[in-house]
């Protein structure tokens, strides 16, 4: 049986923090890249244990402050 893809894929239907694999998802990017941004300074995370989680709202106010328009 196929699992089922259950991740979102947008910040509205999110949870408060996100796995790094929804983040992924949410930013249309690999998981290695997901997981590259997460290691990055400036970049929104907390350690959970031995996993990274990050806030939803901080990952909305990350993009905005990095979203450059011309």
């Amino acid at each position: 049986m196929d699992r089922i893809d259950t991740r979102p894929t947008n910040l509205d239907d999110a949870p408060a923090c996100l796995k790094v694999p929804e983040v992924a998802a949410i930013l249309g990017v690999s998981r290695a890249q997901a997981y590259n941004l997460v290691n990055s300074n400036g970049f929104p995370r907390l350690m959970v244990g031995r996993r990274f989680v990050i806030p939803k709202e901080a990952l909305i106010n990350w993009i905005e402050q990095n979203t450059h328009t011309a």
